[in-house]
């Protein structure tokens, strides 16, 4: 008679956890916009609000305003502009996937580098999508992230794949590997310095040990590694 009853209630407790489970698969994603345009913003909306299974719940113009929607609202997807105003870089999404380990962020960004995609996926982001993609691939983006699955645009997947096997390989760090891309690119160290928020001299040390780590010594050489390792293309 116990096992009988045993049974009843398991199957009873499997049923439920079916229930439940098949409910939270049909409800739509809940997801915050997190861009200080309001144009892109608007465009964003406009792109995800023909997808039946994303809900935009709310907008966020700056960083304070998105952490007070993530505590807020607690959506799934939190859509993310890097260069927000208020916002540092990928230190934000630390921030925020501390402030909400239970949203995901999708990175929604200009930035083509590889590098920068590692350290926002290492930093805690679920998807990185082009902004110039984000009429093909963001719903997609959106729907993987919300599931705990990896997305990056395929435009840069590759090369980010190539830098994910080429860190450690020649002994170059991931700063080094960016470094090199960009001068393989014909960026002046000067150049360098700016875009990556660096001095001169760190630049000029970074490519000294580059050179010597791969055991060449003109750019020709550090284009040909790049273009081997696909951290640029041809």
């Amino acid at each position: 008679m116990q096992a009988d009853v045993a049974l009843v209630c398991m199957s009873a407790h499997l049923h439920l956890a079916s229930a439940v489970e098949e409910a939270n698969e049909q409800r739509p994603i809940r997801l915050v916009l997190a861009d200080d345009h309001a144009s892109v913003r608007r465009s964003l909306r406009l792109l995800l609000g023909s997808e039946s299974d994303v809900a935009v719940i709310a907008e966020a113009s700056d960083l304070s305003s998105a952490v007070r929607e993530l505590r807020g609202s607690s959506p799934n997807v939190l859509l993310l502009d890097l260069h927000m105003r208020g916002a540092p870089g990928i230190e934000t999404i630390r921030r925020l996937r501390a402030q909400a380990p239970e949203t995901e962020i999708v990175v929604v960004t200009m930035e083509q580098s590889p590098v920068f995609a590692q350290q926002a996926l290492e930093a805690g982001a679920m998807a990185y999508v082009l902004k110039d993609r984000a009429d093909t691939e963001l719903a997609e983006a959106v729907r993987s992230a919300a599931r705990g699955l990896e997305y990056v645009s395929p435009q840069i997947a590759a090369r980010l794949d190539a830098l994910r096997r080429a860190v450690g390989g020649d002994g170059l760090t991931t700063r080094e590997l960016e470094v090199l891309r960009l001068l393989a690119l014909g960026h002046t160290s000067a150049e360098i310095a700016t875009k990556l928020q660096l001095s001169r001299r760190t630049v000029e040390t970074h490519r000294a040990r580059i050179l010597r780590k791969l055991g060449v010594s003109t750019r020709a050489e550090l284009v040909a590694y790049a273009l081997r390792r696909r951290l640029i293309c041809d």
